[in-house]
């Protein structure tokens, strides 16, 4: 196939390209001049004096560093409970019994839809109200037990979406061999479902990262909790919650970094494999040559 059949729409000529150039030149102008005038307007807020707290070794083990670990604790425990979860809950609405697949599709579907913040208030009220838990426990598990149900409902979608996208003779191949569905499911299917997807759950965490820090509505000592304690004491709020921004697009970045890795070294070695097949093959069939 040549190059001009690929080609999707025309090629910009000599006066796209400038009105290209001109309205790309003009955006970025706008964006540096709106930048400059939030930063001109917050000069006050940005004098060295407001930044000279994070030169202080205090600074950050008081606060960044103690709000840091709380929002990695439970952004971590929430990862684990919310990948387990959403690995059964996503072969639970693949299920063929629907006594399983029902529930299964009632608690993802109702939980993808309530927004995060509101779970864990409720998650709270009900720990406090019943007395079941007290101090740090209770606002780590209420933050927990939000970003779990949420998440773990996302992933059990991305499982089924990938289950979805295996080609259907893997599932008739089990069962040619004798496997039940279930057997099928979880020997054939999600194996590969799960390494199809998993460039897109590491992305996930990224998203239970972020939304630890709503951890900060309900009291819970997590960075962003750590940034306005800091700016209470020190008066630098702009400065303390950009320090903290920062820290967070850092981690995300991290995060993203690191899918894309999984994403490329998957595909490379998908694609060696798919090489390596007719070569064997041929390897076999010379062998059988007298």
């Amino acid at each position: 196939m040549s190059a001009e059949a690929t080609v999707l729409f025309d090629a910009p000529g000599p006066r796209a390209r400038r009105r290209h150039l001109l309205l790309t030149v003009v955006t970025l102008t706008v964006l540096v001049a709106a930048l400059a005038a939030v930063i001109y307007g917050l000069r006050s807020q940005l004098t060295a004096e407001k930044w000279a707290p994070f030169a202080e070794a205090s600074t950050w083990t008081m606060y960044i560093w103690p709000g840091l670990l709380g929002t990695l604790q439970a952004a971590l425990i929430a990862v684990v409970l919310a990948s387990i979860l959403g690995v059964l809950l996503g072969a639970g609405r693949l299920s063929h019994k629907a006594w399983i697949r029902i529930p299964a599709s009632i608690f993802v579907e109702f939980f993808r839809a309530v927004p995060v913040l509101i779970m864990m208030i409720f998650a709270w009220a009900l720990f406090l109200f019943n007395g079941l838990l007290t101090g740090h426990i209770l606002l780590l598990s209420s933050v927990v037990l939000g970003l779990t149900f949420y998440n773990a409902s996302v992933i059990a979608e991305l499982i089924r979406s990938g289950v979805h996208s295996l080609p259907r003779g893997q599932g008739e191949a089990g069962l040619a061999v004798g496997l039940t569905r279930g057997q099928t499911l979880t020997a054939i299917q999600l194996p590969q479902a799960i390494r199809a997807m998993l460039p897109s759950l590491v992305t996930q965490l990224v998203v239970v990262l972020k939304d630890s820090a709503l951890g900060y509505m309900i009291g819970y000592s997590e960075l962003l909790r750590a940034a306005q304690t800091l700016a209470s004491v020190r008066s630098n709020l702009i400065v303390a919650f950009i320090v903290a921004g920062v820290v967070f697009v850092l981690l995300n970045y991290a995060l993203t970094a690191l899918a894309q890795w999984l994403e490329k070294r998957m595909s490379t070695r998908t694609s060696g494999r798919a090489t390596a097949q007719p070569v064997a093959a041929e390897d076999n069939t010379t062998s059988l040559t007298p």
